[in-house]
């Protein structure tokens, strides 16, 4: 009895430890997130002698030259779309150039066209994106190479060294903060998201507006972030990413998991490997991942799905999967889990989801049918369909969405956000606005046109709004994600016992 009532305590201690420590659940140290609009050193006045006309600003500096030359992608219209595809077949024909690219970003001064760079490197350029390819403002994916056109990964901004980035140029979102706040606060709750950082971008002389340099999800310089790496020489790996996404004409790169050749993932769809990138992805390799993704598919949708030794528990890290399910509904982000959704497994050895693309959310589809916030649309979604079946997991995401409403969900965590970002960028709103104001006046941007966007101001005044509302309506209904696992709905799915 001395024994057992030394253990009944032992496990009193543990749980009030833990129940102290909650937050440590979400926050934890390896976990810090730097914030640019909180953590960067503030700076004074610039005191630079220089022209009126030269940009001045307290964010860093992007210029690239092209030399002239075009930088491929764009398109206007269908038959530029068209077009584009059809040259893309050309084995002649390349989608990107060469071009120079310089960072001015001081530590303590504003920046300066005219002052010594930070970074300096040649990069191959090409524009990026699906529909944004249509707008005005365009986004673009770089990669930084040495002079011998080999990758050269650099630290940008403070973040950790890649060679390839994406430059994201917020035209249709008007508060110009979607991507950037996400990612960081996505970063907050799990275990990777990619780096940001606003900056103004000039192109070939022409001031462009405010930008966010995004991290591509890779695996960085020595598996700074994921914690991915491949042995070329004994075609090994320590960890594999992928995409899933819209289908195109080259199927070598597609993964023929079983959820491709059961028909299960949508025709539309397809899924592929991002790292071990092209260059070092061997057919040993490919094989490999092959199989060890389809294990994980199998046993999701097997009757063993929820079964402790057989279930799909077993290959991955739940509350990665719940977090990523809690971050795009409360934004309304339903291109998650269809279009550039990514999947990983890093030394951990679980699969982990990982967040990409807001710029979209939070009413902001061009169609305002994608907008609605009084429903649910993730659990609609490939290996979430299955997820949803498992009272565990729904569990998991009712309570850590409880706790994030209290957190970094919060509305006036989310509003405070929100202004403490407009106040940073400060001027660079306006010199943005000089250079895109004409789309305030745009009613064609979003469908129908009573929901476009007249001035900054309504834009900033929209999201708190969307943030508002759908969280109440979520707050209201989350516990109605049980129905999707009741007995009587999932019965056929479940373990068949003899």
């Amino acid at each position: 009895m001395k024994h057992k009532a030394v253990g009944i305590i032992g496990c009193v201690v543990i749980l009030i430890v833990g129940i102290i420590n909650w937050p440590g659940i979400f926050h934890t140290e390896d976990n810090q997130r730097y914030h640019q609009h909180l953590d960067a050193p503030k700076k004074e006045a610039c005191t630079k002698v220089h022209s009126p006309s030269e940009l001045c600003s307290h964010l860093p500096l992007i210029e690239i030259d092209t030399e002239g030359k075009k930088i491929p992608g764009a398109r206007r219209t269908e038959a530029e779309r068209k077009q584009f595809l059809k040259d893309a077949q050309n084995p002649g024909v390349t989608d990107r150039i060469t071009a120079h690219m310089e960072i001015d970003d001081s530590e303590k001064e504003y920046n300066h066209i005219s002052d010594e760079p930070a970074v300096s490197s040649d990069i191959v350029i090409h524009v990026r994106g699906y529909s944004s390819r249509r707008f005005d403002k365009l986004g673009y994916r770089i990669k930084l190479v040495d002079e011998k056109g080999e990758n050269n990964p650099q630290s940008l901004m403070g973040m950790d060294a890649h060679d390839e980035w994406a430059l994201h140029g917020p035209f249709l979102d008007k508060t110009l903060l979607r991507n950037y706040m996400m990612y960081n606060i996505a970063g907050e709750i799990m275990d990777y998201s990619p780096n940001v950082r606003f900056c103004e971008l000039v192109l070939n002389g022409e001031y462009m507006g405010v930008y966010v340099l995004t991290e591509l999800i890779s695996e960085g310089k020595d598996g700074s972030r994921l914690q991915l790496s491949v042995n070329e020489k004994n075609e090994t790996y320590t960890g594999y990413l992928l995409r899933l996404d819209r289908k195109n004409n080259d199927i070598s790169d597609w993964l023929p998991s079983l959820t491709t050749y059961s028909l299960r993932n949508d025709t539309d769809l397809k899924l592929d490997v991002e790292f071990p990138s092209q260059r070092k992805l061997t057919e040993k390799m490919r094989k490999s991942i092959n199989d060890d993704f389809s294990q994980f598919e199998k046993a999701l949708y097997s009757y063993d799905y929820d079964n402790k030794k057989f279930g799909y528990k077993n290959y991955i890290d739940m509350d990665s999967f719940a977090e990523y399910f809690i971050i795009n509904e409360a934004t309304v982000n339903y291109d998650a889990g269809s279009y550039s959704t990514y999947i990983y497994k890093d030394v951990d050895r679980k699969l982990k989801m990982c967040v990409w693309d807001f710029n979209n959310a939070c009413d902001n589809y061009q169609e305002q049918s994608l907008m609605d916030v009084q429903h649910f649309n993730t659990h609609t979604k490939l290996w979430f369909e299955m997820l949803i079946k498992d009272e565990d997991f729904v569990g998991c995401v009712i309570q850590k969405y409880r706790y994030l409403r209290k957190d970094v969900l919060s509305e006036e965590y989310l509003d405070s956000y929100i202004d403490d970002v407009v106040e940073y960028l400060g001027p660079a709103i306006d010199r943005n606005f000089e250079k895109w104001g004409y789309t305030f006046n745009d009613n064609t941007l979003l469908d129908p046109a009573s929901r476009n966007i007249h001035s900054y101001d309504e834009a900033i005044n929209q999201l708190k709004s969307f943030f508002h509302v759908r969280l109440n309506w979520m707050d209201d209904n989350i516990e109605s994600l049980k129905q999707y696992c009741a007995e009587s709905k999932i019965k056929k799915y479940n373990e068949v016992n003899e």
